[in-house]
């Protein structure tokens, strides 16, 4: 990674960070990597500038930057024309390297790294805190260097590896998947014994939602494994350790008993990991209230839809028939009528419709309905930008990676069962049927996880596809009226898992090679 890139970036994120995660520290976060820290007071501003680059659009407050590559999926879509072309790119699985959307979360993420570098580089040379404080600090930075290398291996494939400070005329080459992940396990690993069990009871480490804990890395690291028995690596060996990683975190935590309230609220009883976002402090969350919501549906208040993303008319019919498929989708639609003060109801497939989709009702709402409020006939109020915190990690991504994990090492067993059974009863579903072989319960699991995380930013369904190569079925089961994907693509998918380095780190790393098929 070419450290001038970097420079840049950081000036501007300098300019433009502000009040994100709730914190107060001081704004010297912001440091150089040739600065170190003196106090906890430097530290912690330095862990704060490291999470306040993911609560902005080129980060993880809008899809366009943090779910681009989602839309190669099945539970995104986006519209056929209007200002969506960045995100049809990767829906007709013809993105290239100049995409500007992309180009953001490559960013955001180098930046996220480059920040944490500057703690892990640095923090034993605070003399006047505690040791408890300082390893959580820095704790933090090796969660977050892991997060972000996680995001960019399974995105982009080989990466540079920078796990410290670069010369600015530095050009890294691109290191293996494998050597990534053994990066990013290694990270997780230090960051479990370094970080705390909990961010409730320990005022003054890590003392507020959106800060990583020891759950946090064990729950990630489960993730990692799960992802490394699959593609590219297939080392399946890595179930059995994803079992093991997952398994005290079993009971820990509760599902909360309505589904719609996860996308309502926020830090639940189930949020394991959260980015926090503020509007008042300009750091707020754009992929609920508008961006879901038909362009043809305006409130009361004047505001409209975005059209930016809705599911694919099959993934919405093939969706299972309970209370959480009922609180996921909105299939009628309200029109304002021309007196602006009635609404004239259609389904989602009407002709009056621009789409002709359903869409995701739970992103509608934001918090408390800070971005949208409604009535059964009446839309009352729309806004788009929210204070709904982002929850990376919830508690049923650990209880179906444990399920998933279980069975493909040893075999589905009651414990397994009873983990993907706690999702499905929060659902209004019934347990899964017993008896099932070991592929056939995994292929449970990800229909399961394609429904409960569906349309999140996270990209839970698009990295399912990837790492089991499911393009093939989920091409064969898109509506022909769906965003076309180039003939070429449909015969032969297999180019399409990762996504193309941005144009401009090309330029600036002319010994890398670029991605096959772009």
């Amino acid at each position: 990674m070419n450290n001038k890139s970097f420079i840049i970036f950081m000036v501007l994120l300098t300019v433009v960070l502000a009040g994100c995660q709730n914190l107060t520290e001081d704004p010297k976060g912001n440091l150089t990597p040739v600065t170190y820290f003196k106090t906890q007071s430097d530290l912690d501003a330095a862990v704060a500038a490291i999470y306040q680059g993911f609560a902005h659009d080129y980060g993880f407050g809008f899809t366009a930057g943090s779910a681009c590559a989602s839309y190669g999926s099945d539970d995104m879509t986006t519209d056929p024309g209007l200002n969506k072309g960045d995100m049809r790119q990767f829906d007709e699985l013809n993105a290239n390297s100049t995409n500007a959307s992309y180009q953001e979360q490559w960013t955001a993420m180098w930046g996220g790294i480059y920040q944490a570098n500057n703690v892990i580089v640095n923090y034993k040379k605070v003399t006047n805190s505690t040791d408890a404080l300082v390893n959580a600090a820095a704790g933090q930075a090796y969660f977050m260097r892991a997060w972000c290398y996680y995001n960019l291996v399974r995105n982009f494939g080989p990466l540079p590896l920078v796990l410290g400070q670069l010369d600015v005329d530095a050009r890294p080459a691109r290191s293996s998947v494998a050597d990534v992940y053994t990066s990013i396990v290694n990270d997780l690993q230090t960051a479990k014994s370094m970080l705390p069990p909990s961010v409730l009871n320990q005022p003054g480490i890590a003392g507020q939602p959106g800060k990583a804990t020891v759950n946090a890395a064990k729950a990630l690291l489960t993730d990692v494994y799960l992802t490394m028995a699959g593609w590219p690596l297939n080392q399946t060996s890595n179930y059995a350790l994803a079992a093991t990683e997952a398994a005290p975190l079993i009971g820990q935590y509760t599902l909360v008993s309505d589904y719609l309230k996860v996308y309502t609220t926020n830090n639940s009883t189930e949020s394991i990991f959260t980015l926090q976002f503020n509007v008042a402090g300009k750091d707020d969350m754009r992929s609920f209230g508008c961006s879901s919501v038909p362009l043809e549906e305006v409130a009361l208040n004047g505001t409209s839809g975005w059209d930016d993303y809705y599911p694919e008319i099959n993934f919405f019919k093939n969706a299972p028939k309970c209370k959480r498929t009922d609180q996921t989708f909105y299939t009628t639609i309200k029109l304002i009528n021309d007196d602006k003060k009635t609404y004239t109801l259609v389904p989602w497939n009407d002709t009056r419709t621009n789409a002709r989709h359903p869409y995701y009702k739970k992103f509608r709402y934001g918090l408390n309905g800070d971005g949208l409020t409604e009535t059964d006939s009446t839309i009352l109020t729309m806004a788009p930008s929210t204070n709904k915190a982002l929850d990376v990690i919830r508690y049923p991504m650990v209880l179906l990676d444990y399920a998933e994990a279980i069975a493909m090492s040893t075999g589905p067993n009651q414990a397994s069962y009873d983990a993907i059974n706690l999702v499905r009863q929060r659902a209004g579903l019934p347990n899964l049927t017993t008896g099932l072989s070991a592929t056939a319960f995994r292929d449970s699991v990800v229909y399961e996880r394609a429904y409960e995380f569906c349309g999140e930013t996270t990209a839970q369904r698009w990295f399912d596809i990837v790492r089991l190569q499911l393009l093939p079925k989920i091409i064969a089961q898109r509506d022909p009226t769906e965003n076309p994907i180039p003939a070429k693509y449909v015969a032969d998918p297999s180019t399409r898992y990762l996504a193309p380095i941005p144009l401009n780190e090309m330029d600036l790393n002319k010994q890398w090679s670029q991605n096959p098929g772009y």
